[in-house]
């Protein structure tokens, strides 16, 4: 069975894949997927630190890192939806995914 260490590389460099392409990247699509990347590194922590370190008090304190996460996909995948209705709602008005051209939400 792996250690903590190990599946905290794998998340942190998950979370740092995620952090470099939503910073680098400049079409819509690849952000959303970017910020997708971050919350699976979130939600693999959440995992390993509850199956690795389980509480004491009985099955409630097990399952609470794989509550936390089923919640954190739920979210992601809320998330996804509206990011995803809004891209649309701008290319079909501008013609491009490209991040430089949405300026139309500033004022």
């Amino acid at each position: 069975m792996l250690g903590a260490m190990a599946y905290a590389v794998v998340a942190a460099l998950l979370f740092g894949m995620g952090v470099f392409g939503a910073l680098a990247r400049r079409h819509a699509v690849a952000v959303l997927i970017s910020i997708e990347l971050m919350l699976t590194a979130v939600a693999l922590n959440f995992v390993s630190f509850s199956r690795l370190h389980p509480v004491q008090e009985g099955l409630t304190g097990q399952l609470a890192g794989q509550t936390f996460a089923i919640f954190i996909i739920a979210v992601a995948a809320a998330e996804t939806i509206v990011a995803l209705a809004l891209v649309f709602s701008l290319y079909r008005s501008l013609k491009t995914a490209s991040l430089d051209r949405f300026n139309l939400l500033k004022w």
